[in-house]
């Protein structure tokens, strides 16, 4: 007979290293129709931070994007000066 055993060691602390999916651990903000035309159809959608999705989870489930909520309390006026903005510099 065997017998196999296996030890965990705990440190109290959190594992913060980065893996492959961090980027996905966020809510981002974009066009509420291109968002639900790309949940039936499969298409990818662009939020307002820039990043290029295909929605396909809840998004309640995850915290909000702070670039793109850092955007959305601009408004559209706001955006747009600081897009400008970055096209002089």
């Amino acid at each position: 007979m065997t017998s196999t055993s296996s030890e965990t060691l705990t440190t109290g602390r959190p594992d913060l290293r980065l893996d492959d999916g961090d980027h996905e651990r966020f809510a981002h903000f974009a066009e509420r129709d291109k968002v639900t035309e790309a949940m039936v159809m499969g298409t990818p959608v662009v939020a307002l931070c820039g990043k290029v999705w295909v929605p396909s989870r809840d998004p309640k489930k995850y915290p909000v994007c702070p670039e793109c909520q850092r955007l959305y309390d601009l408004g559209p006026d706001g955006r747009m000066d600081e897009w400008k903005a970055r096209q002089e510099s």
